[in-house]
């Protein structure tokens, strides 16, 4: 039977034991107990070198990802580099091995500021000069734990040079579209003096024609050449302004101003418009309404004037109506139409630039499509907001939201008492009879409404008695007179009319109609106040003459005119010798200031006023206006010339140009009459004050 290995080993394992005895067993345990460590070890080892594996393929890994993200790593003790990475390496042209040990740097061409970072860190941005051109790197420097507790230095940077040439980029892009700016701006600037100079000619020339004792049909072409100039003057001014407001150049004013009379001098000076068309305009102001605001008066003007005016422009039958309230803390202004509507789609449209309303075929408005984008942008300006509310057939709406404080101590508009009082208004205006009611409402007065005579009539055999009548021309010329027997058959003392100043001129005297007296329209509150019930004189002023008709007699002035262009001076030579003046021409400002300095030195006739065009050759009206207020200085003269700009250039920067080269004030083309007469009529009272002493 044949034996096992088992049995083998241990038969073995006797004779060895026999052999050896109790010495070879020790030996044996020993033995024993060694392999067991070999193997312990061993396995050890094992596990090590699997964790010295996994560590760096770990950091193959951590390198990889670093290395794609082409980030520039680098750490230094002190001065000299200890690891850099293979990007940091390629800025040198070199390999990560060459680098470490060194003291290697790349030469620096510009940098920006330092910035410290939470927990110690430091940024900052420099231009490098590198192995592969310059680079803008942007870095992140920290302090790591080195090796025998030193502190290293690690940056971490990052190529930003495509950053750097877009932001620059940008800025140069930013410079050209400012020098583009400000060239549109002087081209604009430019075109408007030209575009101005030439309309000053038209306008004036129209005006100074139409006092020439013109028949009906001449008059109608002056009057035809004057709306047409006025139009393109419009549309220049339509421009500027849009440009500026575009340009970010417009600066608000914040001054007080009264709202009162901004609102009623706009409605008068859109009155003679409407009016030509046939049209009502009325203006109200809420009682409530402080008299004073505080604000960019023009600018507001402004807004007033492009809404009325497209309005007016828009309207062909019914009026139109401005009103203004308070809101809370706010103002609302209100202009509204009786023209053809707006479409539900076309609400926001409008206030864009260019865009223009199409009424159908045939209908076309003039104009630039801006107005509106003017007043959508100026009241932004504001902080305010604008929008349009409209049905088509029904008219339209603009509402303008703006937050105007009360100026200091403004108080409402003083309103007059009459409870005892009621008041017919006969007219059939659509805006003019429901202002007119709130008006008289606010005195505590009782109003009634008639949109006819017969309505009239019913009214004022009525239970109760009428104590004033109004009646609005628009009646119908016959009716209102008609209207008027019936007021004073009645026994009423006080029937006011209601006219048009072109009405007005027709209408002859309102006493001899049997009225007590009349009003203007658009109708002023204050006027409404002071007029209704009270007792007119039978003698009215007269009206429907000319301007230098109506004007104060004062001294003759003697008036010196610098100016290039031979139909302005023309303009201007005519204009002042109807107003009574004596008028010296010059064509440029040297001749001009040597017409100064003779009658200063007493070899010339003395002069009362010099109007200076600003743009003339040889010598400029602002050089001119510095040299007359030096040569004043020299000779120790108490009294100055008064020195007037003329100038097409109608910015504040202008007006503060010649104000600073020492202009009493400056007149812009085309030169309004109305502004120049108030500078005649002031010096011809000081001339009369100096004589009279």
């Amino acid at each position: 039977m044949a034996l096992s290995s088992w049995t083998w080993f241990v038969i073995a394992a006797a004779v060895i034991v026999a052999l050896l005895g109790t010495g070879g067993v020790l030996a044996l345990r020993q033995l024993a107990r060694a392999r067991r460590q070999l193997a312990s070890l061993t396995h050890e080892v094992e596990t090590l070198n699997d964790q010295l594996w996994t560590l760096a393929d770990s950091e193959q890994r951590y390198r990889s990802l670093v290395e794609a993200q082409g980030d520039f790593i680098v750490q230094r003790d002190g001065a000299r580099i200890i690891y850099a990475n293979t990007a940091y390496a390629a800025l040198f042209g070199a390999e990560e091995n060459d680098l470490v040990g060194s003291e290697a740097q790349l030469p620096q061409l510009a940098s920006r500021a330092l910035r410290t970072l939470d927990g110690g860190a430091r940024s900052f941005d420099e231009c490098l000069a590198t192995y592969v051109g310059e680079r803008w790197i942007a870095w992140i420097e920290t302090a790591v734990p080195g090796p025998g507790g030193r502190t290293l230095i690690q940056r971490v940077g990052r190529d930003i040079s495509a950053r750097i040439a877009d932001e620059d980029a940008l800025v140069e892009a930013r410079a050209r579209a400012e020098a583009a700016n400000e060239a549109k701006s002087r081209f604009l600037a430019t075109v408007s003096h030209e575009f101005r100079t030439p309309l000053n000619g038209i306008l004036g020339m129209s005006d100074l024609l139409a006092d020439t004792g013109l028949d009906g049909e001449q008059s109608t072409y002056v009057q035809a050449l004057r709306i047409s100039g006025e139009a393109l003057l419009a549309l220049v001014d339509d421009i500027l302004d849009f440009a500026k407001v575009e340009a970010g150049r417009l600066e608000l004013v914040e001054e007080p101003f009264d709202v009162v009379q901004l609102v009623e001098t706009v409605s008068e000076l859109m009155a003679p418009r409407a009016q030509a068309k046939g049209i009502e305009l009325a203006a109200y102001i809420a009682p409530e309404l402080p008299a004073q605001l505080v604000g960019d008066r023009d600018r507001l003007r402004q807004i007033l004037l492009n809404l009325v005016g497209n309005a007016v422009k828009f309207t062909d039958a019914g009026g139109v109506g401005l009103s203004v309230r308070r809101v809370g803390r706010m103002v609302e202004i209100l202009v509204s139409d009786t023209g053809p509507g707006i479409p539900a789609d076309r609400l926001e449209v409008i206030f864009g630039e260019f865009e223009q309303l199409d009424h159908g075929p045939g209908i076309r408005h003039a104009g630039t499509g801006l107005g509106l984008a003017i007043v959508r942008r100026l009241v932004g300006l504001m902080e305010g907001e604008v929008r349009a509310e409209s049905r088509l057939g029904e008219g339209a709406s603009f509402r303008v939201i703006l937050p105007l404080a009360a100026a200091p101590g403004a108080e409402t508009v003083p309103i007059p008492h009459w409870p005892e009082q009621h008041v017919l208004l006969a007219s059939p205006a659509p805006f003019a009879a429901r202002f007119l009611w709130e008006s008289i409402r606010a005195t505590g007065a009782a109003v009634s409404v008639a949109a006819s005579v017969e309505a009239a009539r019913a009214t004022l055999a009525g239970e109760r008695p009428v104590t004033a009548v109004l009646i609005d021309h628009a009646l119908g010329d016959g009716a209102a007179k008609e209207l008027a027997e019936t007021v004073r058959e009645a026994g009423i003392r006080d029937c006011l009319i209601l006219l048009s100043s072109l009405a007005r001129r027709q209408f002859g005297s309102p006493q001899a109609a049997g009225f007590s007296g009349f009003l203007i329209k658009p109708v002023r509150a204050r006027s409404l106040y002071e007029r209704l019930g009270t007792r007119f004189p039978q003698t009215l002023p007269a009206t429907g003459k000319s301007q230098a008709a109506r004007s104060p007699v004062r001294k003759p002035l003697n008036i010196l005119v610098a100016e290039d262009n031979e139909i302005n001076a023309l303009l201007l030579t005519r204009t002042l010798e109807r107003l009574g003046s004596s008028v010296i021409w010059v064509r440029d400002g040297r001749e001009a200031l040597q017409r100064i300095e003779a009658s200063l030195a007493g070899a010339a006739a003395p002069l009362d006023l010099a109007l200076l065009d600003i743009r003339m050759p040889a010598m400029t009206g602002l050089d001119c206006a510095r040299a007359v207020r030096t040569l004043e200085a020299e000779r120790g003269r108490i009294r100055r010339l008064p020195l007037l700009a003329v100038t097409a250039n109608v910015s504040a920067a202008d007006r503060e140009a010649a104000l600073a080269a020492g202009m009493d004030d400056c007149l812009a083309k085309p030169l309004e009459r109305a502004a120049l007469l108030r500078w005649l009529d002031h010096l011809g009272k000081e001339a009369s004050r100096t004589l009279s002493a």
